[in-house]
């Protein structure tokens, strides 16, 4: 008679980590506060560009040419930016990419400052979004190799809660300052001052890489993002939730309706419906910072972009300001969720020479639904109204979870966010 099997050895439990642990990282508070002041600089101009562009213009369609500026370098350079950030020291692609930030800026005040043809302003903003569309994918890409795995979704939503109060803070401080001087051209200095103290802190992360065979650039090592995304099931299905849920809920983009003809409340009461929404997503990184990784990351995600939909539908139909606002703010709790397990599962579900191609891959789609989801409820907007603009882009964002939870029910079934 044979001996039964000894029982399975218990599994010790996951030690606690203090959700400041990854703060004391010196190359993480190097490379968070960084970007914090770097994003602080351009939030700042964004408000800048827009209210000189109208003064000089009183055009609408000279603000439309701006999301048309940032768009066209996302189309041309996305492909080959993932293939530098995969095959290029991705700490020096950072650095160049933020001196070019802080050139281009310098630009904005030279123009600004000499009254020059917004001709201009407008190159200045297509060589800043060439920056960007370079810097996203090394930048996304360089952070996983900072930090342990298990500490990565905790900086993940630091570097989202950064971002978040940047969006708070940045068009506040930006308006205050064209208020002060009269002039949008101090704005384009202080982001160039920005940019400058981003790219000296970037400077001092201690940042090793193992460089692996180089690849030339071709068509197949440029598209090797986009075939790991469709090999990967999970990737995949969460960057498709991300990409329909933004560009069917946008109701951001009608705000300022909203404002004028529904709450009836001025220029301020704009800009705090404008603040709710990263308000609440920065509250949300904060919770998610504080807790233990989801343990059931997927359904964490699913149900996160449900309660973002049904927000959307709720602010839709609010007549009452204070309501209106709630949902907004509600609208960002649950984004932010969302946001933190879709970088995670992306950065550790990808081996780290397909990175910088994959990150590539994800700003391309969700850069473009940004974009794409404006227009989209622009267009619902004129010819049905905005309630309905923003109620059906609620639903539909509902349906959308639905479908993705159907075709993939890996994500359904993901657990543990930091397991990998």
């Amino acid at each position: 008679m044979s001996n039964p099997a000894p029982p399975p050895a218990p599994v010790a439990p996951r030690p606690h980590v203090s959700p400041y642990e990854v703060l004391r990282n010196r190359n993480v508070m190097l490379y968070l506060t960084g970007r914090f002041i770097a994003s602080l600089g351009q939030q700042m101009l964004t408000v800048a560009v827009g209210w000189e562009l109208y003064e000089r213009t009183h055009s609408a369609l000279a603000l439309g040419l701006v999301g048309l500026s940032n768009m066209v370098p996302m189309f041309l350079f996305t492909l080959p930016a993932g293939h530098l950030a995969d095959n290029r020291n991705r700490k020096h692609i950072m650095l160049w990419m933020t001196g070019l930030l802080g050139l281009a800026s310098a630009g904005l005040a030279l123009v600004s400052a000499s009254q020059a043809p917004t001709f201009w302003i407008y190159i200045c903003l297509i060589l800043a979004g060439t920056a960007r569309t370079f810097l996203w994918p090394a930048s996304s890409a360089f952070l996983p190799q900072l930090v342990p795995r298990e500490l990565f979704p905790r900086a993940v939503a630091w570097s989202s809660g950064s971002f978040q109060l940047s969006s708070v803070a940045g068009p506040a401080a930006g308006g205050a300052l064209i208020a002060l001087t009269h002039h949008a051209a101090s704005v384009y200095l202080v982001n160039t001052l920005a940019s400058a103290i981003c790219l000296t802190m970037f400077s001092f992360v201690q940042y090793h890489r193992i460089q692996t065979t180089r690849e030339r650039m071709s068509l197949t090592s440029l598209v090797v993002g986009f075939k790991f995304v469709f090999a990967q099931r999970v990737i995949l299905g969460t960057i498709t939730l991300d990409l329909f849920a933004v560009l069917l809920g946008g109701a951001t983009a009608l705000l300022p309706v909203y404002a004028k003809d529904i709450f009836h409340v001025g220029p301020s009461g704009l800009g705090f419906l404008e603040a709710a929404l990263p308000l609440g997503s920065l509250l949300s990184a904060l919770i998610v910072a504080h807790r233990p990784p989801l343990q059931k990351a997927g359904r964490a995600m699913l149900f996160a972009v449900v309660a973002f939909g049904l927000a959307t539908i709720g602010f839709g139909f609010a007549r009452w300001y204070g309501f209106g606002w709630a949902m907004l703010f509600t609208c960002g709790l649950a984004d932010n969720v969302s946001v933190v397990v879709r970088h995670t599962l992306v950065q550790l579900l990808t081996p780290d020479e397909k990175r910088g191609r994959v990150s590539a891959v994800n700003s391309l789609f969700i850069g473009t639904s940004n974009e794409l989801g404006g227009f989209e409820s622009g267009i619902v907007a004129h010819w049905f109204g905005p309630v309905c603009s923003v109620v059906s882009g609620g639903v539909g964002t509902i349906l959308v979870v639905l479908a993705v939870a159907w075709a993939w029910p890996e994500i359904r079934r993901y657990g543990r966010l930091d397991a990998g």
